[in-house]
């Protein structure tokens, strides 16, 4: 009785195994593919010159398609959603990248950002599943955290304080830094089993750490 409850065991923890290593792969690949589309969206953008309000406005549209997203991730569907979701973001992150582009150290800024945006990704996935640490502990802080970021954020654009737009900037990279291995973690731990919404997850903390990673970068070559 006793053995069979041991094979019963194991038979569930290699199960649980496959299924997180599926899990892993198809996020990473999908992850790749929409960044891939992003980009591609983001260059016919600054091809087309589409404004600042533009790109606010696809903003807005792709925070619309966030919720869908969520909503079909159990379905075929939701592959179709996290395109339109990746592409309108890449295209509303066109107008940005143009304007930095335009700048006499613009294209090495970005290049540098995009640089060191892989870097810190790949080094702290890396690092989460090497360990294979949990880091679910650290969800409330950054939560938090990003809500005291956002409303500082908020904040600034009525009083304009540049010191405060870099303070902003460097904490939400810490913050994104943050929930790169808190949601690497979620998906080795099994607190998270739906690739679509893994891979939403991390193109967030991806996508937000470029922006504020680039902001940064600018303003302390003086360019900004």
């Amino acid at each position: 009785m006793q053995d069979r409850s041991m094979y019963r065991a194991d038979t569930l923890a290699v199960e649980s195994a496959l299924s997180t290593n599926k899990v892993l792969k198809n996020t990473y690949l999908l992850l790749g593919m929409t960044l891939l589309f992003s980009t591609l969206t983001a260059g016919l953008s600054i091809a087309a010159g589409l404004s600042h309000g533009m790109g606010l406005v696809l903003t807005l549209v792709g925070f619309g398609l966030l919720f869908v997203v969520n909503r079909m991730a159990d379905s075929s569907k939701g592959l179709v959603a996290i395109f339109a979701f990746t592409g309108v973001m890449g295209a509303a992150i066109g107008p940005m990248i143009g304007y930095y582009l335009a700048m006499p150290q613009g294209p090495g800024l970005v290049m540098q950002a995009l640089g060191g945006t892989a870097l810190v990704f790949f080094a702290l996935s890396g690092y989460a599943l090497t360990t294979r640490k949990d880091f679910s502990y650290m969800g409330g802080f950054l939560f938090v955290g990003l809500i005291l970021a956002i409303v500082a954020s908020v904040a600034n654009i009525f009083l304009g304080i540049p010191a405060l737009s870099l303070a902003v900037s460097a904490a939400i990279v810490l913050i994104m830094s943050g929930l790169i291995l808190f949601d690497t973690s979620r998906i080795i731990n099994g607190g998270e089993t739906n690739y679509i919404r893994a891979t939403v997850a991390l193109y967030l903390d991806i996508y937000n750490l470029f922006i504020h990673l680039l902001h940064l970068l600018t303003a302390f070559s003086g360019d900004d």
